[in-house]
């Protein structure tokens, strides 16, 4: 994809967004990784992220933010506001991959399908940036990385828990 800019998707309208069970339409494999033992897997993913490395082999872990599933809005629980958006920002990236609004680029030198845009249902994390840009401008850090560090003097009580995020893709081999 070449545009530079597209709104076409407001997370009001959709009903999968704000209810749980409904969202298991779009991913039934969610009952799959709700157990304990698939979510201790995401200690090691974020380690990893916290390295700026985010591993997409543990694809149902969003790194130190919690889990991926359910492709839904709502957070169970959250150690801050800031790690809550993050995981939401995950979240939404997942889920529009999964619908097909936001397609994969294949970043693999030997890829046969280099630089074309491909349908991807699951997401390739390691492709993935995030940078806040309110209220305090970051840098891009990897889906999953904790927050402990970055994220310090990024949340101001006095003006609400309001966050704004930049996703982009890491750079990649297609020139554009």
């Amino acid at each position: 994809e070449q545009d530079g800019f597209d709104i076409a998707y407001l997370s009001e309208l959709d009903p999968l967004w704000n209810d749980d069970e409904l969202s298991t339409i779009l991913n039934p494999e969610v009952f799959l990784f709700t157990n304990i033992i698939a979510q201790a897997a995401c200690s090691a993913d974020c380690v990893s992220a916290s390295a700026n490395l985010a591993l997409d082999k543990l694809f149902w872990c969003a790194g130190c933010q919690g889990s991926m599933y359910p492709l839904s809005g709502s957070v169970a629980y959250d150690n801050s506001h800031l790690q809550a958006a993050l995981l939401l920002v995950q979240r939404m990236t997942y889920k529009l991959q999964r619908e097909g609004l936001l397609w994969q680029v294949a970043t693999d030198e030997n890829s046969e399908k280099l630089c074309k845009p491909q349908y991807a249902p699951i997401l390739k994390k390691s492709t993935y940036r995030s940078q806040m840009t309110y209220p305090v401008r970051g840098k891009g850090e990897a889906f999953g990385k904790s927050t402990a560090l970055w994220g310090a003097g990024k949340e101001f009580p006095v003006q609400g828990e309001h966050f704004n995020f930049l996703l982009f893709r890491k750079r990649n081999c297609c020139a554009f």
